[in-house]
């Protein structure tokens, strides 16, 4: 390589994926210095005194390390654990399809099973609160004998103590209303320039300030979790006799809650402008009114007679319940006919079921948690009563049936899977052994063992393109749960617990259907248990991090447009971030390499976006184990696409290396696979873009090591020599690059 084709300094960028690295792993370095940043997100260099300061081909090392900006903290990832579900909605909604006809409806109704999470939030632990510890415990001797923590209210009139327990729900909406606060002082440094450089929907990600739209949509949320919480107390009020302010002040929160569904159908609105000042007072009023009516609520709980209507369960709780599932049940079937008619020519149905699918899922978590919240509560309480009587006594039975409905969608989904590794396997194992034959074509004969772990690794990583099918196939199963619920509640089996139901219809035993709903109560406190176990170790150990971590970093990727309590969106930093520091370097003079791994290609595909053109000049990008095509282009269909791939190409001129291979279960070829025998998918500079390479480099054992070659899958691969000859190729091509010019 000739000296005149290097730029005078070329800094290459290489940003990390999900799993977390530190600054020396992404360098490959052991001395690193952060030059720019901070803790949560920086960018580091190796020590100027450092042997190794510089890259193979005398490249400046930089890397960006944003690992810490969606959790950071033990405290903070425990938390996404329990905001899983707000998560879940809020990306749904950027999964829409790409027809422009259909983004009001999917986002309206995105919004509302949104809305229909926080109303299921505050309904559960009111159920605990309220129901299981104001109404039932504080009723019953049996349950308040040893518990002088809750004897002292037992002799209390039923309003006064529902008055106390209700402020538990009131506490808990104040506390994630606190919680969902604070994010939005935290970019504020970081927001992007006013001026748009693109017209692709992935270059506005970041770009906007996502707070006015984050709060508006809090306010209601929080408007619509008291306006909840009033109604809840009001009917079991109204039981015992209504009076005429009692009526008033549950038309008033009816209201309220009909006005949040409104506004949140209206995404020409809601989605305005930062600086529509009335419509933020028209939200916060909203809020401010139900929050108001809550002190009046409690205030006038005391008030009513000293004995209410007595019953199993707190009066209208059930119902209310029961409305809710309906509610999810009829946005759900509305999602899907939404997106079954809108989605794109030429795309199948299973992807374009995307925003469906992680909706089901969202609301099948959220229903589960809260479940599974009241049932150990309820257990707590009832001692040693048995469990068949636990469950016909204890929680509402709409809770019931929704863990009823929750275990049948995950065994049966279980099932399938199985059913889908064991039919799939032959197939997958064939398409393996064609690849790896034509990779090793003159592998000796005792190379045999090699071949056929790397066969089987490739078979692995092939099987991510059935996890679609089965996600589908869940968010389905888990809508046709919430369908069951709402029919075991209303329709054909009113008053009647699933067991009842199913023994008189199909002969199964009541006691067996009891047994299943109670191993499955069980399988979901495993799952809440182990998603916490995981968020631990994830921060502590980076190869639990490495997976555990990869739900994390996608879902908080997207900002908030759906679920104002759902965890921070830290592109809003990163992107911007790495827009800045790159301008910055090109305009010095330096000519800029950028190198993503797997997510950290997403990060640097949205940043090519939003360079300015003069920018652009100096600038080439290499992508390895990226899935901007495999998984996001399938998933997010408005936001990737071929016109956006085009245009990050035509940014970087076409400097543009992806490398990808067969054992990478994540990423994949971007615009065409290149391989043997398969007609080219791309023209043009396209394709020239991809680049496949065999993993691992070879199945015999080298002369100078003692084991061959690992299969490297999706990890990254900064010292392979694959690697090295591409940053050799696009160093060169930098150096043949025009200087850019002075920015006006």
């Amino acid at each position: 390589m000739r000296g005149s084709d290097i730029p005078r300094d070329v800094v290459e960028l290489r940003v990390h994926g999900v799993s977390g690295a530190s600054a020396a792993q992404i360098l490959d370095l052991q001395q690193t210095a952060q030059v720019a940043g901070d803790r949560s997100g920086g960018f580091y260099r190796p020590r100027p005194r450092c042997e190794d300061s510089t890259g193979a081909h005398g490249v400046t090392l930089e890397a960006y390390r944003w690992g810490d900006l969606p959790s950071g903290t033990v405290a903070r990832t425990l938390a996404v654990v329990f905001l899983l579900p707000f998560m879940l909605v809020n990306v749904a909604i950027w999964m829409r399809p790409a027809n422009p006809g259909s983004e009001a409806v999917v986002k309206s109704l995105c919004r509302l099973l949104a809305l229909t999470l926080t109303v299921l939030y505050v309904l559960a632990i009111a159920g605990v609160a309220v129901d299981l510890v104001g109404w039932k415990c504080l009723s019953s001797p049996r349950c308040l004998a040893g518990r002088s923590w809750l004897s002292w209210l037992s002799g209390r009139p039923v309003g006064l103590r529902l008055a106390v327990l209700a402020l538990v729900p009131a506490a808990a909406i104040g506390l994630i209303w606190r919680i969902s606060n604070r994010p939005g002082r935290t970019f504020e440094a970081f927001r992007a320039p006013d001026r748009e450089f693109s017209g692709s929907r992935l270059g506005t990600v970041g770009q906007w300030d996502a707070e006015p739209l984050v709060g508006r949509l809090r306010s209601i949320h929080v408007a619509a979790a008291f306006a909840t919480l009033d109604l809840t107390v009001l009917l079991a009020r109204a039981a015992s006799g209504a009076t005429a302010i009692t009526i008033t002040l549950t038309v008033v929160s009816g209201v309220i809650l009909v006005g949040c569904a409104v506004l949140l159908c209206t995404p020409p609105l809601i989605d305005r402008a930062a600086d529509d000042q009335r419509l933020d007072r028209v939200t916060r009023t909203l809020r401010t009114v139900a929050v108001v009516l809550t002190v009046v609520v409690l205030v006038h709980l005391p008030t009513g007679p000293p004995q209410w209507h007595e019953g199993h369960g707190l009066p209208g709780y059930e119902p209310i319940l029961a409305g809710l599932f309906a509610a999810q049940t009829a946005l759900l079937a509305a999602l899907g006919v939404v997106l079954l008619c809108h989605r794109n020519r030429g795309a199948t149905p299973l992807f374009g079921l995307g925003a469906l699918v992680v909706a089901a899922i969202g609301i099948s978590l959220a229903v589960a948690y809260s479940a599974e919240l009241v049932y150990r509560v309820g257990d707590f309480l009832d001692r040693d009563v048995p469990t068949g009587e636990g469950i016909a006594t204890g929680p509402p039975r709409a809770y019931t049936w929704a863990i009823h409905g929750f275990f049948r969608a995950l065994l049966a989904t279980l099932i399938v899977a199985g059913l889908v590794i064991v039919l799939s396997r032959r197939s997958r194992r064939r398409a393996a052994a064609a690849i790896v034959a034509h990779d090793y074509p003159d592998a000796p004969a005792e190379a045999g063992p090699r071949l056929r772990q790397v066969r089987d690794a490739i078979a692995r990583a092939r099987f991510t393109e059935k996890l679609v099918p089965l996600a589908v196939l869940y968010g389905c199963l888990t809508g046709l749960a919430t369908a069951t619920t709402t029919i075991g509640l209303l329709g054909q089996f009113p008053g009647e617990f699933p067991g009842d139901a199913i023994e008189r219809n199909i002969n199964l035993p009541a006691d067996s259907v009891t047994f299943g709903i109670a191993f499955g109560s069980w399988v979901i406190a495993a799952i809440i248990l182990g998603l916490l176990i995981g968020g631990i170790f994830a921060y502590r150990t980076v190869p639990f991090r490495r997976h555990i971590g990869v739900l994390w970093d996608l879902g908080t990727f997207w900002p908030r447009a759906a679920h104002p309590f759902a965890p921070p969106c830290y592109s809003e930093r990163a992107v911007p971030e790495l827009a800045r520091r790159i301008t910055y370097l090109a305009e010095r003079g330096d000519a800029v390499l950028l190198t993503g791994h797997s997510h950290g290609s997403v990060l640097l595909a949205a940043t090519v976006l939003q360079l300015p053109p003069h920018v652009g000049s100096r600038v080439a990008l290499l992508t390895h184990g990226s899935p901007l095509r495999r998984l996001y282009a399938r998933l997010f269909p408005a936001y990737v696409d071929d016109a956006a791939l085009d245009e990050i190409g035509h940014r970087v001129g076409w400097r543009w290396v992806n490398l990808w291979s067969d054992a990478d279960p994540i990423g994949g070829w971007i615009f065409s696979a290149h391989r043997p025998h398969a007609p080219a998918g791309a023209s043009g500079p396209a394709a020239t873009v991809d680049r496949r390479y065999r993993d691992p480099r070879d199945v015999v054992t080298p002369p100078s090591d003692s084991v061959p070659p690992p299969i490297q899958g999706h990890w990254p691969g900064e010292s392979d020599q694959h690697f090295t000859e591409v940053v050799r190729e696009l160093v060169q091509r930098l150096g043949r690059a025009d200087p850019p010019d002075t920015p006006t």
